[in-house]
């Protein structure tokens, strides 16, 4: 395989860009034609070269984003293997013609099926809060359907892009799968080439941007964007099993995790064994004596999102609001302590936008159409949860607002599923992937008919008289 070094931002030129397109761009039909057999044989030495390289890929993430370095399979590596597996496990099953049975009128003896094609050459964004995780897995189903791919991993966790791309430059010819690593001057270079497909993940603002890149050729999109996930205890479920679940889910890689809680919705009168709790499962799994330990809740991944995020603080605080902990950087300026906002209305800053750090709002209802209304004034979020065992009340969360997915007392349930589609909707995103979702979406679907061939004239009378003469 090639042992080409990495392209950084100013070596990898318009003429490495479109050499390598143009490659990919004759080799897309070789591809397409690829057995399953040939398939599972890259997805298999993906996962080798994976495996092979799981103490650099640990390394990579705590140097980026301090990750802890145990397990020694990281969650997100996990889910990539895991994709892989399922993959393997099943693509002769999802490449397989559907067939269908004609209807009558189109004539006796016709047959029809569906056959999943390649898109043709794909582009690949992958974002910096999951950089491993968020790069390999929609790259399975882009493999399993046939395609090429050109990826650019994420420049805000270099050490992780430099490792995956390693990765992927050992396992695939250029031509099948390539990797330029940069930042925006790249990605817009990149946008510029008359791809098939774009798949992007990250926040809905550079969506719209990949989106109408996508558009000046007509490519297809796959947009996996975020929004503000909320949370919802009415307090008929065991609230500190709620409490703990929210807890560590608003923790895990500093909140910077686009199916986080956002913000909080409880009834007034749980609030405050919610907020026990919730404080206790921090001081318990992210305090030593007292003391917040860094790599138990990650670091913010630059200064400009950790100045977003205080500056959240600061203005909740100078409208009314409540700080509960946390609010001040550690000195280095990369690690934000946990903090609650309590009394927040729905005018502050921080309910405007995504959140994407370790800062939990509390907002208080007493009618399901409160929180119902203001689900609907915002965008479509990616997640929402609900901790209740009244029926009414989630039927009129699920009946009455919009979301990419929903789980019902647990978080992110609708996500580890991979039988399950996950995408958002609206502002949070378009497409679906994971398991036989991910291969269709990374397909196109062809429909096929053939009619039945006319049958041969009956020689006529004349015809067979003259013959026998």
């Amino acid at each position: 395989m090639t042992t080409e070094t990495d392209k950084t931002l100013g070596t990898a030129d318009t003429a490495d860009i479109e050499k390598v397109f143009d490659a990919q761009r004759r080799h897309r039909w070789v591809t397409k034609t690829s057995t399953v057999a040939e398939r599972v044989g890259h997805l298999t030495r993906l996962r080798t070269a994976i495996t092979d390289h799981l103490d650099e890929i640990r390394a990579a993430l705590h140097a980026d984003l301090l990750r802890p370095p145990r397990p020694r399979v990281p969650s997100e590596v996990a889910a990539v293997l895991g994709d892989i597996d399922d993959a393997v496990a099943h693509l002769a099953e999802w490449a397989a013609p559907a067939p269908l049975t004609p209807p009558p009128y189109l004539g006796a003896g016709a047959a029809e099926f569906v056959q999943y094609e390649a898109r043709g050459v794909c582009l690949l964004f992958a974002p910096w809060n999951f950089p491993f995780g968020l790069l390999f897995q929609p790259l399975v189903p882009i493999i399993a359907a046939g395609n090429t791919a050109i990826v650019k991993p994420n420049e805000l966790a270099p050490a992780t892009s430099a490792i995956s791309a390693r990765i992927i430059r050992e396992v695939f010819e250029p031509e099948h799968v390539a990797v330029f690593t940069g930042g925006v001057a790249l990605a817009n270079a990149l946008l510029e080439l008359p791809v098939d497909h774009v798949f992007f993940t990250g926040s809905p603002a550079v969506g719209r941007v990949v989106m109408a890149g996508a558009a000046r050729h007509l490519a297809s999109v796959t947009l996996e964007l975020g929004g503000k996930c909320p949370a919802i205890v009415d307090g008929t479920t065991d609230v500190a099993t709620a409490a703990t679940q929210i807890a560590r889910a608003k923790h895990s890689n500093a909140g910077q995790i686009c199916l986080s809680p956002d913000h909080l919705w409880v009834r007034p009168e749980v609030r405050d064994e919610f907020l026990h709790h919730y404080q206790r499962w921090v001081d318990e799994n992210l305090y030593r004596e007292g003391s917040l330990v860094p790599e138990a809740l990650g670091r913010i991944v630059d200064r400009r999102n950790l100045d977003r995020l205080t500056g959240y603080l600061d203005d909740a605080v100078a409208r009314g609001a409540t700080l509960v902990g946390g609010g001040t950087p550690d000195p280095a300026g990369t690690v934000l302590p946990p903090a609650v906002l309590l009394d927040v209305t729905p005018e502050m800053k921080i309910m405007d936008d995504e959140i994407f750090g370790p800062i939990l709002p509390v907002l208080t209802f007493t009618d399901p159409a409160q929180v119902v209304e203001h689900v609907r004034g915002g965008g479509k979020p990616l997640a929402m949860y609900v901790y209740s065992e009244d029926r009414s009340l989630v039927d009129a969360v699920l009946g009455g607002t919009s979301s990419g997915g929903v789980t019902v007392n647990g978080w992110a349930l609708h996500f580890v599923d991979s039988q399950l589609p996950f995408g958002g909707v609206g502002s949070s995103g378009m497409g679906r992937y994971h398991g036989v979702h991910g291969f269709r979406e990374l397909s196109h679907a062809r429909s096929v008919f053939l009619a039945a061939p006319p049958a041969p004239p009956a020689p006529s009378a004349g015809a067979g008289a003259g013959a026998a003469t």
